[in-house]
């Protein structure tokens, strides 16, 4: 092996084990940036808290940073990387030259992104082995990434059918409607029900239907796994 073949070898190990060292750590970083969205940044963004847009653009760029992290797989990390460049891009030209276009491109982005990110967490958390506390924290993030990739998907539903969500004054900006449709997604996720945001769209309803049924039988599906997995290392 030659001195450069010996040099990139050495420097692709380090990364590799730069990234297996902080696999799990990530999990609770993901978790903290998910607070950081729900419980702060959409509150500021449905109010038009100026700023509220770049915050909310930082946040989910650090999030695709921990999605690459987390992710092992190369064709994870590749499909990782184009919904953070697809989602930067399409939010950047929506500022500067709105078009349904770049509207699409920025759903495209977000919504690959989440299903991403189903994947590569459900693999760390539901994967044989000690469940450690990082593991535990993951398994909310899986949760509550549900709650954001239904975001999404209303938020194209808005975005393509105007006035498909009661509640929702006419006139609002985009990012105020996201931060509105992200109160309402979590709403339906956890079945509080206020009511003061409703869909109207039949296919905000049907989205809405299987949310909060996903959302009811997640956390007794979670738990019954992870007693599972915690047996199973103890019998190792």
């Amino acid at each position: 092996m030659s001195t450069d073949e010996f040099a990139v070898d050495r420097t692709s190990r380090g990364l590799w084990a730069w990234r297996e060292r902080l696999h799990d750590p990530a999990l609770t970083l993901m978790l903290i940036v998910q607070g950081l969205v729900i419980f702060v940044g959409a509150p500021i963004a449905a109010i038009g808290y100026p700023g509220s847009r770049i915050a909310m653009e930082l946040l989910l760029l650090i999030f695709a940073f921990l999605i690459i992290v987390v992710s092992r797989g190369t064709v994870t990390t590749i499909i990782a990387i184009f919904a953070m460049v697809a989602t930067l891009t399409g939010a950047f030209l929506t500022v500067f030259v709105p078009s349904p276009s770049t509207v699409l491109l920025a759903h495209a982005g977000t919504i690959t992104g989440a299903i991403v990110v189903a994947y590569v967490v459900g693999r760390a958390v539901f994967a044989p082995g000690v469940i450690t506390p990082h593991r535990v924290l993951g398994a909310i993030v899986l949760y509550l990434n549900f709650g954001l990739l239904c975001t999404s998907a209303y938020r194209l539903i808005w975005d393509l059918v105007p006035n498909s969500f009661g509640g929702i004054p006419a006139g609002v900006t985009s990012i105020q409607a996201s931060g509105t449709i992200l109160y309402f997604s979590f709403v339906v996720l956890t079945t509080v029900g206020f009511g003061d945001v409703v869909p109207v769209h039949p296919f905000a309803r049907g989205l809405a239907n299987f949310e909060g049924i996903l959302g009811q039988l997640y956390p007794a599906t979670l738990l019954a796994r992870l007693i599972t997995l915690e047996l199973e290392g103890r019998r190792r």
